[in-house]
């Protein structure tokens, strides 16, 4: 039987997030205050986050409860499926079992709304009216305008420039719920103003929208900021995504022994990866592999230090991979995935050997989501191609030696709002980019000195 779904009934959903702090080896390094180059407080933190969420950032318990107020809105889309590809597998000729969590049944399409609804909650509950944020390709903010109208609370969006232009239907759908959404950078505040007076012509970066959206907040007694991937309690609240995997495979008698996603913060691969980690440091012999583009090799090229999460250096300082606070990727299709730095978590773990970390180029992820499309019919975001273009390579390795393993991919979204890429890759216009070592190198020379 093709395309075989394994589904979970709805008092089968994890109640609570895994944690995966409590189980590190080594402990995380903690974020730093740029001046002093000394560990933060909670206080440091208090004017853009609400306490609830300060506590998850740095608690070390293993289980955490999902709130029965999130479960509800969580539960108009979840549980999500679990399907295993086999047009896909058949296509490749591999004896490889392939399955992928299909995120993308959620009301914006992706898996980013599992942790905007939490962090939507957490703020409205301290009493909080308005929240800021970033987005790249749109999937995030479209994310937290949908939490943001379920919980009543205003939302303001501030969207990478190129990613504003190349994906307008993702602004339609911010806008249908409620949102502003502003091209970053802007001229409505000093972050924005100061980069726009370098470069007028500034396609933007997540780093620099980040900027913006935290001066905002941090000036405005009713306003909080919201972030869609790197810090901790965003990557716990996406581990329901891990723990319905781990209870689909056992219902498919079966188990990971790759389990893939692509990376640009790492949430969405770190919501798969991590409810397995257990088991890895069980002895069980699991490959963990997080995917991001040549363009921006966040992870495969940049350096394991600290670094400001965003441009204009008002964030603390956190200890992850990083390609450097003021580095502006080009371009690429992949919005979601033009990120200069990486969760602490998850470059944590690749730092201490756990996880690999793998870069591809676009065309090559293009190639792969047409594949996919054409076998299994769902058009993957450019993002998710990424993941599925190791998945591919992956599969076919065991067609060479005859094994057959199971491969679990994270489909983190579709690509419905991105039919210009296609339209640009079908027509031949995508470029492969790598970026010169050079440029790496001299924004590498702006870290901060630890």
């Amino acid at each position: 039987m093709s395309g075989k779904k394994i589904l979970l009934t709805e008092a089968e959903v994890p109640q609570k997030w895994y944690n995966v702090q409590a189980d590190m080896p080594k402990p995380l390094d903690p974020p730093l205050n740029p001046a002093t180059k000394q560990p933060i407080g909670p206080e440091a933190l208090a004017p853009i986050f609400p306490m609830a969420l300060i506590e998850q950032e740095v608690s070390t318990e293993r289980w955490i409860a999902i709130p029965e107020e999130v479960m509800d809105i969580l539960m108009i889309w979840r549980p999500t499926p679990l399907v295993r590809a086999e047009r896909l597998e058949k296509a490749l000729g591999t004896p490889a079992r392939i399955y992928y969590k299909n995120e993308s049944v959620s009301p914006p399409g992706s898996h980013k709304p599992n942790t905007a609804v939490a962090q939507a909650y957490y703020n409205k509950k301290q009493g909080l009216k308005r929240l800021t944020t970033e987005t790249g390709a749109g999937q995030w903010g479209s994310a937290l305008s949908f939490a943001c109208q379920m919980l009543g609370l205003e939302c303001t969006v501030y969207m990478v420039k190129v990613s504003y232009q190349q994906k307008p239907y993702r602004r339609s759908m911010m806008h249908t719920y409620g949102a502003e959404v502003f091209p970053s950078p802007t001229d409505r505040t000093n972050a924005g103003r100061g980069i726009l007076a370098k470069d007028p012509e500034c396609l933007g970066s997540l780093g620099i929208a980040i900027s913006e959206a935290v001066e905002e907040a941090a000036t405005r007694a009713d306003t909080n900021y919201s972030l869609g991937s790197v810090l901790n309690h965003v990557l716990l609240h996406q581990t329901i995504v891990g723990l319905e995997t781990k209870k689909q495979l056992e219902k498919a008698n079966d188990k990971a022994d790759i389990v893939i996603g692509c990376v640009g913060g790492g949430s969405n691969f770190a919501g798969m990866a991590f409810p397995f980690f257990p088991d890895k440091l069980a002895g069980k012999d699991i490959r963990f592999i997080g995917v991001e583009p040549c363009a921006c090799p966040t992870l495969t090229r940049g350096v394991y230090a600290y670094d400001f999460g965003d441009t204009a250096q008002m964030t603390p300082l956190l200890k992850m991979h990083t390609l450097g606070h003021d580095f502006i990727p080009p371009g690429i299709h992949a919005g979601g995935l033009r990120y200069h730095g990486g969760a602490p978590l998850l470059c944590a773990l690749i730092n201490q050997g756990f996880i690999e970390a793998q870069a591809v180029h676009q065309t090559a992820a293009f190639k792969s989501a047409l594949q996919f499309a054409r076998t299994e019919g769902i058009i993957p975001a450019p993002e998710t191609s990424h993941a599925i273009c190791v998945g591919i390579q992956e599969a076919l390795k065991c067609k060479e030696t005859g094994e057959a393993k199971s491969i679990v991919i994270m489909f983190s979204g579709h690509g419905y709002f991105d039919m210009g890429s296609y339209d640009a890759y079908l027509a031949g216009k995508l470029q492969d980019y790598e970026y010169p070592a050079e440029l790496i190198a001299e924004s590498l020379k702006k870290l901060p000195q630890v």
